[in-house]
């Protein structure tokens, strides 16, 4: 280090490195030059500070432009993370989307725990499937096969490559969802509803199902709505469990056979 004041010399101080000081203190022991630097500093009130311009670094990293946005790699990537079961861990791309919004990784977490014991064999259906996680989670996890409906069509395709890639027994239908309630029934065991938020697509599509045969004798249904809404669900769903999803709320349902 060197201090300088008006009018005076250079004074330098060295505390631990010999190689680049003045022959005056080459040759002393790096104990005597700390306690040199002491006695200097403390009799150096109100000087200034001069680092050595050959120190000075430049750092090679670039700044941010003022008033510029960092973007989260997660949120920039479009990446869909799986978080249990065979697949645990696989990170799979996913368009991006207005609206298109995937469970969170906790809630997907508390209701994959909820289902536990009632995925394996399972024949699942995604309505309003979009990324698809909640179905592909649950082939993850032991489920036997999964329909996924979903009536964009480029979110369709990303679906199935998805689907080709873990080379999972799933198959995606493009069609929108009360196009596809009104179609041939097979019974499902666990469904998934995920409507847009706001559409007034949640109580129809209830009622479809249960009206049309498309559930099995004591099947679950998960419901994800705006935490605000108060669905009118089939008298004979019972709610099993709850979860606030970020603005919105998960119910998950079972069915008992009808009086």
């Amino acid at each position: 280090m060197r201090f300088k004041k008006p009018n005076m010399g250079v004074v330098y101080v060295y505390a631990d490195d010999v190689r680049h000081a003045p022959r005056d203190t080459a040759g002393m022991t790096p104990g005597v030059l700390k306690c040199l630097n002491r006695h200097i500093l403390s009799l150096c009130g109100g000087w200034r500070y001069n680092p050595p311009i050959m120190n000075r670094r430049r750092s090679s990293s670039k700044r941010p432009a003022p008033g510029s946005r960092r973007v989260s790699p997660s949120r920039a990537s479009g990446r869909l993370r799986l978080i249990g079961g065979d697949y645990r861990r696989r990170q799979l791309p996913v368009l991006e989307r207005p609206g298109l919004r995937p469970t969170p990784d906790r809630i997907r977490e508390t209701l994959f725990n909820w289902l536990a014991f009632e995925l394996a064999g399972a024949h699942v259906l995604d309505l309003y499937a979009g990324t698809g996680a909640l179905g592909l989670e649950a082939l993850s996890r032991g489920a036997a096969q999964a329909l996924f409906v979903e009536t964009d069509s480029d979110v369709a395709a990303s679906l199935s490559a998805n689907i080709a890639t873990l080379g999972a027994n799933g198959h995606v239908r493009r069609q929108a969802a009360m196009a596809f309630l009104s179609g041939p029934v097979t019974p499902f065991d666990i469904v998934f509803l995920d409507p847009p938020f706001r559409q007034g697509h949640a109580v129809d599509t209830c009622q479809a199902l249960e009206e049309h045969g498309w559930l099995s004798e004591e099947a679950l249904i998960y419901l994800e709505i705006e935490h605000e809404c108060e669905p009118r669900v089939p008298a004979n769903w019972q709610l099993h469990r709850e979860v606030r999803a970020g603005d919105g709320i998960g119910r998950l349902y079972r069915r008992h056979r009808a009086a």
